[in-house]
């Protein structure tokens, strides 16, 4: 069976159509069993002609079908509809799975401790180790390793800042 994808218009239909607590409802005991109107209005604390209307809403979604047997309106569930909408919805776990994967094995990667203060490189100008790509370890590191053979003083004791 070839199943059609849906519109975006359709897929909007269908969402909204299920967003209200009572239409879902009516969508699973259409699943469960084929239903008349008339018995499903028997299980809400609403009218039979409010029931009517969030049937026609499922049936222009075709989320549901309505069949005339006798006086009455048979709901039955519509299977393509249903795989159609779940397929979209499959499609989007899919999508969050593999972003939680990429997002899991970010996290499990070993880091370079260093490598979260590394600005890249966007200026050249000398000493400032936001604008150099160098690290603030890496600053650090200089400052407390760079004398200067004539006065035996570190950068910073002269007075200048990393």
């Amino acid at each position: 069976m070839v199943i059609r994808e849906l519109s975006e218009a359709e897929t909007d239909a269908i969402f909204r159509a299920l967003a209200d607590s009572t239409r879902r409802d009516i969508v699973r005991r259409a699943i469960r069993q084929e239903q008349s109107i008339s018995s499903l209005a028997e299980r809400y604390a609403m009218s039979f002609a409010a029931v009517q209307k969030h049937v026609s809403v499922l049936e222009r979604t075709a989320l549901i079908g309505k069949t005339r047997h006798g006086k009455e309106q048979i709901v039955r569930a519509n299977p393509e509809t249903l795989q159609r909408a779940g397929r979209l919805l499959g499609e989007f776990e899919q999508l969050w799975r593999e972003r939680l994967d990429r997002f899991g094995a970010a996290l499990a990667a070993p880091q370079d401790p260093t490598r979260a203060l590394t600005t890249p490189s966007t200026d050249t100008t000398p000493g400032d180790p936001a604008r150099t790509g160098t690290t603030v370890t890496d600053t650090i590191r200089a400052d407390s390793t760079d004398t200067t053979p004539s006065t035996g003083t570190t950068p910073t004791e002269r007075g200048h800042r990393p």
